[in-house]
């Protein structure tokens, strides 16, 4: 079994901003597959369903971005499943929109969801793919800008990482993560 942990904060109001990549893909990777992911477990949302015959698991925390961990460990903890079977996806503002990048290790890179979840796993080595926001302009405040909605002229480019992304994740499920890696890393 393979779980995906998809980072965002909940509610209507975050729900178009670049913040919240992870969701729109999880969303898209869902709607491929008819996965409902409507089950409230763990502080998140969850979806259980086949992807190309492989069992996988699709998680939205509910907590906000900045305690992804929590939801992430109790799902952990309660479903005694591997973090070598874990692929988290969220967003990267050091990866242009319309792009993504794939790691199985790093730092958090001052992201706070995946701070998170390496304060509560006790590692930096998990499967991620990072999914291109882009970076502000000069003088725009990060947080004012991970919480702003991407423009009308970035909506193809959005549209290319989701896709993108949701490829990725397929591939992965048959595949090694440095397959994968080595496939969508380009």
């Amino acid at each position: 079994m393979k779980w995906i942990v998809g980072l965002g904060n909940p509610g209507s109001n975050y729900a178009k901003t670049r913040h919240n990549i992870g969701f729109m893909a999880l969303d898209r990777l869902a709607d491929r597959h008819n996965i409902s992911v409507t089950q409230n477990k763990c502080k998140a949302l969850i979806g259980e369903g086949n992807i190309g015959g492989v069992k996988t698991v699709l998680i939205k925390p509910m907590t906000y971005m900045n305690l992804s961990g929590e939801s992430v460990r109790a799902y952990m903890d309660f479903y005694k499943v591997n973090l070598e079977d874990l692929i988290v996806v969220y967003d990267d503002m050091d990866t242009e929109i319309g792009k993504v990048r794939l790691r199985y290790q790093g730092s958090a890179g001052g992201h706070n969801g995946i701070k998170s979840i390496i304060q509560h796993t006790g590692t930096q080595q998990f499967n991620r793919v990072r999914m291109g926001i882009s970076r502000p302009d000069p003088g725009h405040a990060i947080v004012d800008y991970v919480l702003s909605t991407f423009m009308k002229k970035e909506k193809e480019a959005l549209e290319q990482t989701i896709e993108q992304t949701c490829d990725a994740l397929e591939y992965s499920l048959t595949n090694t993560f440095e397959q994968t890696m080595a496939k969508f890393n380009g």
